[in-house]
């Protein structure tokens, strides 16, 4: 690839850096970067990521655990939103996922791959770039968009075993307070091991979860009525409809959590070069926004075309996935079983992800807040402390068992839709290292659906 300055400007391909990316572009980008506003505790840690030698995951192990974390939020509860309002809103969403996708993971996780300095996480590289009060802010804002949505799995976890263990195994209803600490011991103790054994499970468990979310799709087919499902009247207008499914949209299909330690995992395997490092994040994130777009949306227009807009309604009112309802109204002995499986074990990788990301953001706001305290624990003991903290708040929110949608409406259409689509168009603008991504079709696009997730999220809570 050439480095010259002579001639135009060259437009990239997708994946690749300019042509004005050169040693010279680099040097200006990093002489951007004041490290002066990280504390000690962030130096230490960037050291330490610097100095990793082998990365933890591989090209198809990476997409499957983007897909892993977000396929939980797309198969258990899009459904139930999506198809709610009818057929043609279903079509406009399908249309549009792929890029919104695509497009948004992958500028977030530019902010990492294209950092002209090698391993500064997302809130890191903001805060070298924009000052340690933006910094701090992004940071509260990342926390409250991946934090939430641990406990929205606790939640998810709790109710989905209950009901399997009431309706698929004719059991006894169990204490709720005994059934959320079993679940969440479960599925925190499993994450402690280490991010590798992490990664092998998550694999291990997407694999199945492929076949049989697929199985499911197909075996639905017969149940299909689609002269119902087109017929269904939405009080909601059209382009009213699109709109309000936008911020489940984005929270459906996010794997944001994931993101950050995917590009400083890409920077360790190919030296910190840039340029490859970009190249290979855009290439894993294409093809898992591809596995989740294609198997989640074929789910979701099964399962609409199955159980009809009263089937989705009736689903929200129980607080359950549409894969427990599935099993409980269907009475087919092979949805009993395989629908709860399959619920299950896209919660277990979609915490997993999510937990992850949990842990970087609390982490990270532990460094800002109390610096001293944090240079004084190393990152076991932060670790720790991290994993207690989840541990305790998830299992009070799956005792809880608040309305999860109202929860995802909040978190996916504000704090996530600020991250992925907002975020990356304005830091595009501001800093030389991105600066060649700025005004581009696909960040205008981006951003324009960021602020319409956001600007309706915001007039639905008042």
């Amino acid at each position: 690839m050439s480095t010259s300055h002579t001639g135009g400007t060259a437009t990239p391909r997708a994946g690749e850096l300019p042509e004005q990316y050169s040693d010279e572009h680099l040097e200006l980008g990093r002489a951007e970067f004041q490290t002066e506003n990280l504390s000690e505790a962030d130096m230490e840690q960037i050291k330490e990521q610097r100095a990793g030698d082998k990365p933890d995951g591989t090209f198809l192990s990476w997409v499957i655990a983007l897909f892993g974390t977000g396929v939980g939020a797309g198969i258990l509860f899009l459904p139930i939103n999506a198809g709610s309002f009818g057929f043609w809103p279903l079509v406009l969403a399908t249309l549009i996922i792929g890029p919104m996708v695509y497009f948004s993971h992958r500028a977030y996780a530019r902010i990492v791959a294209a950092s002209p300095e090698k391993g500064l996480d997302v809130l890191q590289v903001v805060t070298a770039l924009t000052g340690r009060k933006r910094g701090l802010a992004t940071a509260v804002m990342y926390w409250l968009a991946i934090y939430p949505v641990v406990l929205i799995y606790a939640i998810s976890i709790t109710n989905t075993m209950d009901s399997f263990i009431v309706n698929q195994l004719g059991g006894p209803e169990i204490n709720r307070w005994l059934l959320a600490t079993i679940c969440v011991t479960l599925l925190t103790g499993a994450y402690a091991m280490g991010m590798k054994i992490t990664l092998w499970l998550a694999n291990v468990l997407v694999y199945p979860l492929v076949v049989a979310l697929a199985a499911v799709s197909i075996y639905l087919i017969p149940k299909w009525d689609l002269a119902s499902f087109r017929g269904y009247e939405s009080d909601t207008p059209l382009w009213q409809a699109i709109i309000l499914v936008m911020p489940v949209l984005v929270f459906s299909f996010s794997h944001i959590a994931a993101l950050s330690q995917l590009a400083l995992d890409m920077q360790k395997r190919h030296n910190g070069n840039v340029a490859e490092t970009e190249r290979a994040v855009s290439r894993i994130e294409l093809a898992a926004a591809a596995m989740l777009v294609v198997f989640t949306m074929f789910f979701v227009w099964s399962c609409a075309l199955a159980l009809g807009a009263d089937g989705m309604d009736a689903a929200r009112e129980q607080n359950i996935p549409v894969l427990s309802y599935l099993a409980n109204e269907t009475q087919t002995p092979f949805l009993a079983w395989v629908s709860p499986v399959i619920a299950i074990c896209a919660i277990i990788t979609s915490y997993f992800g999510h937990l992850l990301g949990t842990e970087e953001g609390t982490s990270y706001l532990v460094r800002v807040a109390a610096p001293r305290t944090a240079a004084k624990l190393n990152p076991r003991a932060t670790r720790r402390l991290v994993l207690a903290f989840v541990f305790v708040t998830a299992i009070l929110a799956a005792v809880a068992n608040p309305s999860i949608l109202d929860m995802i409406s909040v978190v996916g259409g504000i704090f996530m839709a600020f991250l992925l689509f907002i975020l990356p168009a304005l830091l595009a603008v501001k800093a030389t290292a991105f600066r060649h991504y700025a005004f581009r079709p696909d960040t205008i696009f981006v951003f324009v659906v960021g602020v319409l997730a956001v600007g309706v999220s915001i007039i639905q809570l008042f």
